[in-house]
């Protein structure tokens, strides 16, 4: 996939601020070889302001993704709105990575100083798949029918909660008793 469009020039940045916005679809969750997401509507806005030697990157992702449902497997839409506030430090040397800074509330990006360009294609899939809740399931009675009588025909709990199958160890029970 070309992320070209992910890309933010960090030299030659004049100052001031620029926006920028473009969708993002499945194949840029293929591009990562996610199989989780199975299909994506997207739109994602950059806002990037230079001032001095800071330069701030607020990232705002909305749209909705489809994911497996945790019970039935049918696809589910799940919605997404988040944000990503960036700060990018250059620094010499080899002294990259990311950390928090609680006092602003962005995450400080370190960026090698001779990189010319900052690709945004990572942090926007990293927050995508932080932005989606633990549980995905369809509303209660939305569930694939066949799928969910077929579970329900498996389970059989008498009212005591315990299950009515005989526990394949059962038999050894006699074997200990003699």
């Amino acid at each position: 996939m070309d992320n070209t469009g992910f890309l933010i020039p960090l030299n030659g940045l004049p100052a001031g601020k620029s926006v920028t916005g473009r969708s993002v679809g499945k194949e840029f969750f293929e591009s990562f070889e996610n199989t989780e997401i199975l299909d994506a509507d997207l739109q994602v806005s950059t806002s990037v302001e230079k001032s001095g030697r800071n330069i701030s990157v607020d990232c705002r992702i909305s749209g909705k993704v489809s994911v497996p449902c945790d019970r039935c497997l049918d696809p589910v839409e799940i919605p997404v709105d988040t944000m990503a506030r960036l700060s990018v430090k250059t620094v010499a040397g080899e002294d990259a990575g990311t950390v928090d800074d609680p006092a602003s509330g962005r995450e400080i990006v370190r960026v090698p100083s001779a990189e010319a360009e900052l690709d945004m294609a990572q942090v926007i899939y990293d927050y995508v798949c932080l932005s989606l809740p633990p549980r995905r399931v369809h509303p209660e009675g939305e569930c694939n029918e066949g799928v969910m009588r077929y579970l329900k025909s498996g389970i059989s709990v008498s009212d005591s909660g315990e299950s009515r199958r005989e526990s394949p160890f059962a038999a050894l029970g006699d074997f200990f008793r003699n």
